[in-house]
């Protein structure tokens, strides 16, 4: 059986970036002050999106380009095309369509959208390399993930307000003979808080009658304190399962949601600081992407290497959890 690896990561974000004071002081006028709150998310810049030509889709399309090219690829060569996002810029025709289009994929390359909201990539990344597996045709597969998150952000709710980014991340995947590439996947369905965190809040049917307020993520609070124990849970059984222990572990690219994710994960596993990749601070909270991203920062400062294990971790709203096994 051929084994899956990742060929080439890149990324795409835009020009504009955005320090915490704009969001201290939105907040202070309204008698808040977040500045301990971004110390606890780790906020301190972020990639926003401030012109009327960029959304998520010219993001990916940008993210899939640098891609290719780095690879030394056309679209043509691309036998498999899979857009990850939670904020689509259209629900029809699919967003892969005009990924599709604008590399110039041939006419027989499958082309597909998936949302499972921020675990979206990670999620197309493992399902795309099981499928690559089973398909004999199936040679080379690109995997878009891309939010626009700042679109849909709350200026009522430091939450998404004042942490979310926007940007975009392409991988390139391809079959090999080599010992190395996708190697397990572990997933956790939790779903006590589905009705915490949702776009549009009154659903598409009553998507016309929904006042102003609405037109933004609703977003919640609620205890989330079992999502670090459930990502504990799945690195040690997926390690046991496959022979593996911590120590082996190179790098571990996780959401970048909140710092203190981080903190948890090296407390329990003793890891050091450089082994659990934070990103989440220059780049805000950026989605879909954001595990990606940390794969891509991690190779760019020399912590990632070929034949590296890592694990990648993320977990989405309602809630899905996933961690997946690689080696690079």
């Amino acid at each position: 059986m051929h084994n899956i690896s990742i060929k080439e990561v890149a990324i795409y974000h835009p020009e504009n970036v955005v320090t915490n004071q704009p969001y201290i002081e939105h907040f202070k006028r309204k008698g808040r002050d977040i500045t301990s709150f971004l110390g606890k998310m780790g906020k301190e810049n972020r990639y926003i999106l401030d012109n009327k030509e960029e959304n998520t889709l010219t993001m990916a399309i940008e993210a899939a380009k640098s891609a290719l090219e780095k690879s030394d690829l056309k679209g043509e060569d691309i036998d498999y095309i899979v857009f990850s996002s939670q904020v689509p810029e259209y629900t029809f025709p699919s967003n892969a369509m005009f990924l599709h289009k604008a590399i110039e994929a041939n006419r027989h390359t499958i082309s597909l959208d998936t949302n499972a909201n921020c675990a979206g990539m990670v999620v197309s990344v493992e399902q795309t390399c099981r499928y690559m597996m089973a398909n004999p045709n199936i040679h080379r597969a690109l995997v878009v993930g891309s939010d626009h998150l700042s679109l849909l952000a709350n200026p009522e709710e430091e939450i998404t307000y004042a942490t979310y980014g926007d940007a975009a991340s392409a991988v390139i995947l391809e079959k090999t003979e080599e010992q190395t590439g996708f190697i397990d996947a572990i997933y956790t369905i939790d779903t006590r808080n589905i009705d915490k965190i949702i776009f549009p809040e009154k659903g598409l049917k009553h998507f016309h009658q929904q006042g102003p307020k609405q037109k933004y993520i609703h977003f919640e609070p609620f205890d989330a304190s079992y999502g670090p124990e459930i990502m504990i849970e799945q690195m040690e059984h997926i390690l046991k399962k496959n022979q593996l222990d911590i120590s082996d572990i190179s790098s571990v690219c996780i959401s970048q949601f909140a710092f203190s994710d981080k903190f948890k994960l090296q407390e329990h596993f003793n890891m050091d600081d450089e082994q659990v990749i934070l990103v989440g601070n220059n780049y805000g909270y950026t989605g879909t992407s954001s595990p990606f991203i940390a794969f891509y920062e991690g190779l760019k400062q020399g912590n990632i290497k070929r034949g590296d294990y890592l694990l990648f971790w993320t977990v989405g709203a309602g809630h899905q959890f996933i961690t997946m096994l690689f080696q690079y």
